[in-house]
């Protein structure tokens, strides 16, 4: 996706090789127009696919995720990583480990959101090692709905979630892939085959 990939060249900051700052635009500050194309885009992929929600996790999915949704016209549920009082009763969940943040948090989704035969489009920010993904195909399949597929904003391709979703049978859309980080350099797929040349 061009807009995000201008984005991401014009504000991204590689921290490390293995982290992207991008949070000028997508996980903390957001850019409205951009989630609106970022929503289309997904819509315009995973289009005949019967989707009946948007499953997303809290918080950085929750922009890409309406958007989606809202494309979509079905609504979108996001999994809280938090106990909530009000959220007590019959309670889907799944243990996540944050790659970025160096945490494991229970996740957790309402039964009432999830229904048996629910064609969820799970959507996030960022896929990394994939343990977000995993968690939400869980409470996916612990509800007995079926994931009709994985939007991903952002994937580190140089890192195995993309591969092992993928080889799982999923089809996984993701609208920027990045190849490589260095201190300061951001290499998309593409110019990392070129860097290698």
């Amino acid at each position: 996706m061009e807009a995000l990939r201008k984005k991401i060249e014009k504000e991204g900051q590689a921290l490390s090789e293995n982290i992207l700052k991008v949070d000028s635009f997508l996980n903390h500050q957001m850019d409205p127009v951009l989630m609106k194309e970022i929503g289309q885009e997904f819509a315009s992929r995973f289009q005949g696919r019967e989707i009946t929600k948007v499953l997303t996790i809290e918080s950085s999915g929750i922009g890409p995720g309406l958007m989606a949704a809202l494309e979509l016209g079905v609504p979108m549920i996001f999994a809280r990583k938090r106990k909530s009082l009000t959220l007590t009763d019959d309670l889907l969940t799944a243990s996540v480990h944050s790659y970025t943040k160096n945490e494991t948090n229970d996740i957790t989704v309402s039964s009432k959101y999830i229904k048996k035969n629910d064609k969820v489009l799970i959507i996030d920010d960022f896929l990394a090692n994939g343990q977000a993904a995993l968690g939400l195909i869980e409470v996916c399949e612990k509800a007995g709905a079926i994931v009709a597929g994985i939007g991903i904003v952002i994937e580190k391709s140089f890192q195995d979630g993309g591969k092992r979703l993928r080889e799982g049978g999923y089809q996984v859309e993701s609208l920027a892939r990045i190849g490589q980080l260095n201190v300061g350099e951001i290499l998309f797929e593409s110019e990392k085959e070129m860097h290698k040349a």
